[in-house]
């Protein structure tokens, strides 16, 4: 089966067949895909359709199999579903023509200094389908991994980025991606860094934000996608810090150059006293292992303020700026 994450192009969909009405007629199943020439790959109860045949093996499933007996998968790292969910990956489709046809651009929102000088702008994905219609990133991300694209979809939106960040150079750039989505930071990442070197990007100019952070199980894994970047001179910030029971762990053994405090913990923390012994506790632990602290979600002076009054270094919120189609090198 070849991998669906890596490469965009038509799905293959890995079914397993199982109970005793199920097995007892899959021999003239095989025989009959056989004939129409559909199938890819055969192995005891198993076998390989591409997509557009699809809907048809279903329709004969509905009629003649038991179909809670009848398993999919679109890759060999996803879990095994039930037939009844293969309708989900085959509506979603159009996934695959924004990320084929790079249907994304980026928009810029800044981030500043305790001076309120703009330090850096992340660069935040947004999407269109062909008419030029909006679709939103949840609906996006929600849709690749459904079809297992979450890999072409990360890398396509960070080549995106890195292109965007050329525009900027004397700013820093925060890009994100997803770290669960790489498979191996010496073949996954290597196009970005190679695109960063085509543009004459100065590799200490981006900043890697690993979002998602409470759904990183392997940890291992992480550190040696974050050691990728930071041999290549790159530099990387732990996002969503607070969120979950493991970040405090996290950014003690990551130690990332930069610390963002969720903004759950942001809004409203000039008043809230459990919001503040949050946003202590992340400092300190930040200032420990020589994270530079940053507090997003920004919307009132007064928590700004606090912040700031509190060592808090960098900011960002609608505040001092929402996401933009052009960066505003305007100081506020």
């Amino acid at each position: 089966m070849e991998c669906n994450n890596c490469q965009v192009k038509e799905l293959e969909f890995e079914f397993k067949v199982e109970g005793e009405r199920n097995l007892s007629m899959l021999g003239d199943v095989l025989a009959h895909l056989h004939r129409q020439k559909v199938l890819t790959e055969t192995q005891k109860n198993r076998f390989i359709l591409k997509e557009h045949d699809v809907r048809d093996f279903i329709d004969f499933c509905k009629d003649h199999m038991e179909t809670s007996q009848v398993l999919f998968r679109v890759s060999k790292q996803q879990p095994w579903e039930l037939l009844a969910k293969v309708e989900e990956v085959l509506d979603v489709q159009w996934i695959d023509e924004v990320i084929q046809q790079q249907l994304m651009i980026c928009h810029y929102q800044p981030i500043v200094n305790v001076e309120e000088q703009v330090f850096a702008y992340e660069l935040l994905s947004r999407f269109q389908n062909e008419d030029g219609s909006i679709i939103y990133p949840n609906e996006i991300f929600s849709a690749a991994r459904v079809r297992g694209r979450l890999y072409a979809l990360d890398r396509a939106c960070r080549m995106i980025a890195v292109k965007h960040a050329a525009s900027i150079k004397e700013k820093k750039a925060f890009i994100n991606f997803i770290p669960t989505s790489i498979y191996s930071p010496e073949f996954c990442l290597k196009s970005t860094t190679a695109l960063a070197e085509e543009l004459g990007i100065n590799p200490v100019q981006l900043v890697f934000e690993v979002v998602e952070t409470e759904k990183v199980e392997d940890i291992e894994h992480l550190k040696k996608i974050l050691a990728y970047y930071k041999a290549k001179g790159f530099e990387y910030a732990l996002d969503d810090v607070g969120e979950g029971y493991s970040t405090m762990e996290m950014l003690a053994d990551l130690k990332p150059k930069y610390m963002k405090l969720d903004m759950k913990y942001v809004q409203g923390v000039s008043e809230d006293k459990m919001k503040q012994a949050v946003a202590q506790k992340f400092l300190e632990k930040a200032l420990e292992v020589g994270s530079t602290p940053l507090a997003e979600g920004i919307e009132e002076r007064v928590d700004f303020e606090w912040l700031k009054e509190q060592g808090y270094k960098l900011f960002q919120g609608y505040y001092f700026g929402k996401p933009e189609a052009k960066p505003v090198f305007e100081e506020k």
